[in-house]
């Protein structure tokens, strides 16, 4: 152990019969192999055949796509992995930083062209031929500028085809994400959702494949059906709909739209802070631009298959560290958690975060590469996070300082230990990876973007007053009841008393408006009622029938298997350190560094629940989420420590384990036993389905409304908050998002989407909670009906 360690492998994997040099795994240089001159020039002289693709007109579709993604993604990412070679010491872990490499340069190549060009008076510098000549150039000055590895890494495309174990993976992964495409298809177009649910059975029998077989295959085979499995899962949410589904994504999808509309990103013409996030403006647009590919592809398949790498990375991060079947069960369970794929496939800004997140985990664990140099890459992938998603930095800065100084104050105490002992412990000797500037360049960042640059800290601030008056003792509002699911506390917050809090505070913002006769009457409002609606279950199946005769209640029954599961995740993930740090028989010994980052994380996932507003403007359940990078591990520990008395049956047992959970927090269960709400990625029904998919005839009477108020050249449109997520990239004119009757303006037009429409129920977000209503529809009798398609109407 020398004094520039950080990290280090403690309890080797017990493989049996590892092959000799095998990818993915450390081993001894045994000199250059290939010509990495040749392979370089080759990778440089592709590029100009690519740009002659992109700059001839008419280029076939398919041919004009390979180039696009070849000069953002091929090419960049061969190249950035002879650099990644100089700081990690594996060669899946160069090729997954590579990608990480990658994506920041494609931000920073349409940020440089979109900052320099406009003052030498070139108005639209996001064209197709820019963007080509500027990835070109960058990509050539990369590949003549950066030094030859200190040691090249053999990867044969052919060798991982013939590899052990690569055909069963290959081909379960392969039919999950067939089926995976599959199964949105059908039920887009109004067919069941057993294909999709065949396709989460697959996904959850290839992890068991890949746990049962962890030690006769290559690292690179596992990480292949990591990849598959995290694809199929995100595909089935993201390609719901013909159009954009979900519920960040639709504002996402907006700035994307508007920075390729003028071929300009100017943050000053949007201060958003969605539209500071190049990770949906710029990467988005050089796509684009640069593809055949569609506007909407995009963000349903583009971003989810970049994301998809994430657990991959959580692996390879975990690897380094710890065994095997620590690292895999890691990335299981960082998959498992419902988030990834019921929620991230609607967050393509903290899809690109996460995927930056994942590479700076890889660094940060790799401890047998250069301590400054790895360090600097860390910081400057978390410049990558500032630029893709400000929430996600502010919690990474959090992590960062909270373990900061537990470290320093963990050394301190260990020292005035030592010298009363006059012993120096081994991991006394070890340096922390964390230092002031790696904890402070990046928050100086992300102050710097979010003020100055961009102007667009205008929420944080207004979180962090929040925060501030509640722990000063000021007013302090009910916090999200994602809550409930948490050991620190929270509570659940009825409906019933949400919507008085809405109705009430609806009532407090347009006292002026109302007076001045702008609003209906407060009398007339109070003679209606909006009774809140619960959200639908699904009907009892005969499995589920069966169970309900034998006097087992299946709402009980699935409502106590997701707070149980809910409670799993976070026992067993505190557990983790108890049994990493004090047990005898832990899979893995955790150092210093790993102990004080997840700490860190536990703090953060804390300070989310027990401060309301937290939890109000960035999920708990993200935040969970993001925390799994850093104390998955842990949690992987905890459960091959609670099955130990299983003996060589331990592993199968943990497969089992998270079988169950993955097939009951996906859906599978409760469609198969019903008596629980739907979830969109098997079922056209349900509140997601009614509040974030798209329907062609909401579409076509926003085109009639938006025509007729462009002929009008005034007025002001009325919708429902979820309808207008769904169509505001078409409503072009000023659009309120709200009809409850307290919000309901007497000049204004009121279109209700569909779900109003055919069902009268509106769904509002309030206090970090969903609320359906029963829209009283007497208050626009007094309006005109001007349009109506059997999917939505508008009043006049």
């Amino acid at each position: 152990m020398t004094t520039r360690e950080t990290l280090t492998l403690r309890i080797p994997e017990p493989a049996p019969r590892p092959s000799a040099g095998e990818e993915g795994e450390p081993r001894p240089n045994r000199g250059i192999r290939r010509p990495l001159f040749h392979r370089r020039f080759a990778v440089l002289l592709s590029l100009a055949p690519a740009c002659v693709v992109e700059l001839v007109p008419h280029t076939p579709a398919g041919l004009h796509t390979l180039a696009g993604l070849w000069l953002l993604f091929g090419a960049p990412v061969l190249l950035w992995r002879d650099v990644a070679t100089r700081i990690v010491t594996t060669g899946t872990a160069a090729l997954l930083t590579a990608v990480g490499f990658t994506v920041m340069t494609d931000m920073a190549v349409a940020l440089a062209v979109n900052i320099s060009l406009p003052p030498l008076g070139v108005e639209r510098p996001l064209t197709r031929l820019i963007l080509t000549i500027a990835t070109a150039a960058a990509l050539i000055v990369l590949g003549v500028l950066v030094p030859e590895p200190k040691r090249a890494e053999h990867t044969s495309l052919h060798g991982l085809f013939t590899t052990r174990g690569v055909k069963p993976v290959l081909l379960l992964g392969g039919a999950a994400l067939v089926l995976s495409v599959a199964g949105p298809i059908r039920l887009n177009n109004g067919l069941g959702g057993a294909v999709s649910t065949v396709a989460v059975i697959v996904v959850a029998a290839l992890f068991a494949l890949l746990l049962l077989r962890r030690g006769r295959y290559p690292v690179p085979v596992l990480e292949v059906g990591l990849y598959c499995a995290s694809a199929a899962l995100l595909l089935l949410t993201s390609l719901r709909g013909q159009y954009i589904t979900g519920h960040d994504i639709q504002k996402e999808f907006l700035y994307f739209r508007l920075a390729l509309g003028g071929e300009h990103w100017d943050i000053g013409a949007y201060t958003d802070p969605y539209n500071a996030c190049l990770s949906i403006t710029m990467l988005p647009v050089s796509i684009f631009q640069l593809t055949a590919l569609q506007e909407t592809a995009i963000f349903k398949v583009v971003l989810p298959l970049l994301f998809a790498l994430t657990p991959v990375l959580v692996h390879r991060a975990v690897r380094n560290v710890a065994p095997r079947v620590v690292a895999l069960m890691s990335a299981v369970y960082f998959v498992v958690f419902p988030t990834f794929f019921t929620d991230m496939p609607y967050l393509g800004r903290q899809e690109i975060a996460f995927l930056l997140l994942g590479c700076a985990m890889v660094v940060l664990t790799d401890s047998r590469g250069p301590l400054r140099s790895r360090r600097v890459v860390f910081v400057v992938l978390l410049g990558g996070i500032v630029l893709s998603h400000y929430s996600t930095t502010y919690v990474v800065v959090g992590t960062l300082a909270v373990s900061f100084l537990i470290d320093k104050a963990w050394r301190l105490a260990s020292r005035r230990g030592r010298d009363r002992s006059r012993r120096r412990r081994r991991e006394d000797r070890m340096r922390s990876f964390l230092t002031w500037w790696v904890v402070a360049v990046p928050a100086v960042l992300a102050l710097l973007w979010a003020g100055p640059l961009t102007h667009t800290g205008g929420q944080a601030q207004r979180t962090l007053h929040a925060v501030a008056s509640a722990v000063l003792g000021g007013k302090s509002e009910a916090g999200s009841s994602d809550t409930a699911y948490s050991i620190f506390g929270g509570g659940k917050v009825p409906a019933t008393e949400r919507m008085k809090e809405y109705q009430a505070d609806l009532l407090k913002q347009t006292v002026v408006e109302r007076a001045s006769g702008d609003h209906l009457p407060q009398k007339e409002i109070e003679t209606v009622t909006t009774p809140v609606v619960p959200v639908p279950a699904m009907k009892l199946t005969a499995a589920g029938r069966a169970l309900d005769g034998a006097g087992i209640s299946v709402p009980g029954l699935n409502g106590g298997l997701r707070q149980a599961a809910a409670l799993f995740f976070q026992v067993m993930a505190m557990a983790g350190f108890v049994v990493a740090v004090w047990a005898r028989r832990s899979a893995f010994r955790p150092v210093r560094d790993q102990v004080t980052i997840a700490v860190g994380a536990w703090c953060m996932v804390a300070l989310f629940t027990l401060v309301p507003q937290l939890s109000v403007d960035y999920s708990l359940l993200r935040a969970f989420q993001q925390g799994l990078f850093f104390f998955a591990p842990f949690l992987a520990t905890a459960t091959l420590w609670a099955l130990r008395w299983a003996g060589r049956r331990t592993v199968p047992l943990a497969c089992a384990l998270l079988a169950a959970l993955l097939l009951d927090l996906s859906g599978v269960v409760p469609k198969a036993l019903g008596g629980y709400p739907a979830q969109l990625q098997l079922s056209n029904t349900g509140q997601y389905y009614a509040i974030y998919y798209p329907h062609t005839e909401e579409r076509r009477a926003a085109l009639w409304l938006d025509a007729r108020l462009t002929e009008e050249g005034t007025g002001v449109t009325q919708t429902d908050r979820f309808t207008y997520s769904r169509l505001q990239a078409l409503l072009t004119h000023p659009t309120l998002a709200d009809v409850h009757p307290a919000a309901l303006r007497t000049d204004s037009y009121v279109l209700l989407g569909t779900t109003p429409t055919r069902t009268g129920e509106v769904t509002v977000f309030y206090g970090g909670d969903l609320i359906t209503y029963r829209y009283p529809m007497a208050v626009l009798d007094s309006r005109d009906l001007i349009y109506s398609n059997g999917g939505a109407v508008i009043y006049r």
